[in-house]
Order: C-alpha cells, then structure tokens, then sequence
C-alpha cells in the first residue's frame, strides 16, 4: 500500500509544489492524500486542486481558540490514515495536544541553520549578524517552536550585496531540493525518531541534521 501524506500550508506553496513534483515522478515515495490550507486564497490550494488531490479549507479566523481551530485540523487528518503531515509554508503554530497526538509524524522546513533563528525574520537576522552562511533546515515537529530535531540541512554562502529577497530566494531553492528528500527518507523508514533520538540508516544524525552538500 503507498504511502501517504497531507501538506498543510498558508500561502502560494511552492514548496508545496516541489513535493506534489516528487511524488508524480515517484522519487518521493508516497502520495499526497489531502491539502489544507488555513486560508481560503492560499494559492497552493488551486495547485493542488489541479492536480486532482483533495484539499480541505479551515480557516482559522472562524475559530475562537487555537484549541478549537487545532481539534478540527486533526479530526480533518485523522480521517485519512495518514504516513506523514507536512507544513509547507503553514503559518500558524500548533498547539502541544496537536503536536503530541501526532508525534513523530510531523516535518517542517524552516528558512535557518537551525537552531539559529527560531522564528521569524530570519534573513534579516542572518544578514544583521554578519553570518557567512544562511539555509534551510528539515526537521521535525515538537513542542518546541522549531526545536525538532534537525533531518537535513542546506547552507549558501551570504554574498557581500545580499538583502533579504535575494539571499531568500537562494534559500528557497534549496529548499525545494531538501524537503522532498527528507520527506522521502521518513516514507521508506530511513529515518527513526524515537525517544528523543533520530538516526538515519541506523546511525545517529547531529544536532544539525544531516548536511546537503549543494556548493
């Protein structure tokens, strides 16, 4: 039986699309079941709907409570036997009963050599610290607001006339290289993540995943 997952995502979901491009020509393992989005113009939903996946629309601002809008996401999820959620671009932040009822079956990517710059803003970030380095980094989902453990990290080098839309944009192709790999590799159970440890074939990865070798 193939493997299957769900994207949740906010936005225009080009991330997205390179996971929908994996899974069509079979490098990504699994299928993608179902698309949520939290907001009705999010323009990967249209991707998706083209594609002929199911998509789901919770908006968040119909809800009064994070703990409300969270019970309905998971009740959407839980109906369709899913191998793996992934957030591509899904802009809100989970509550720990979500998290924890989905456990080890949660991956975001997070524009950052994680564990600099949790959070948001962190191209400027990056540029305000002088960094030589700025990526992306897979990890997955726990209680603590991107704390997951790192999978797999991609790093550019911060050129001398970079601002934040062209080291982003950098950092965006990367992105749409490694998060199908990763992703991969959870479908075909490379990856372990049990007791607070993750290994990858059996070896422990570092703190900051493993390291795409992309320059």
């Amino acid at each position: 039986m193939s493997k299957r997952i769900a994207v949740l995502l906010s936005g225009r979901g080009s991330n997205f699309q390179s996971i929908l491009s994996a899974s069509q020509s079979g490098t990504l393992g699994g299928d993608i079941a179902l698309v949520v989005s939290n907001r009705p113009g999010a323009g990967g939903l249209d991707i998706a709907r083209d594609a002929g996946i199911e998509t789901a629309l919770i908006d968040h601002q119909a809800y009064s409570t994070r703990e409300a809008f969270d019970a309905d996401l998971a009740g959407a999820l839980e109906s369709q036997s899913l191998d793996l959620i992934v957030l591509a671009g899904f802009m809100r932040i989970l509550t720990p009963e979500f998290v924890s009822r989905f456990a080890g079956r949660l991956m975001n990517i997070h524009p950052s050599l994680l564990p600099l710059y949790p959070g948001l803003h962190t191209h400027q970030r990056a540029l305000d610290a002088g960094d030589v380095h700025a990526g992306a980094t897979v990890h997955y989902v726990t209680g603590e607001l991107d704390g997951g453990p790192p999978v797999l990290q991609a790093r550019v080098t911060v050129e001398p006339d970079d601002d934040v839309d062209s080291l982003a944009a950098r950092v965006l192709q990367l992105e749409h290289q490694i998060y199908p790999q990763a992703i991969a590799w959870h479908l075909s159970d490379r990856l372990q993540f049990t007791a607070g440890r993750l290994t990858l074939d059996g070896i422990a990865l570092p703190s900051t995943g493993q390291q795409w070798e992309s320059e």
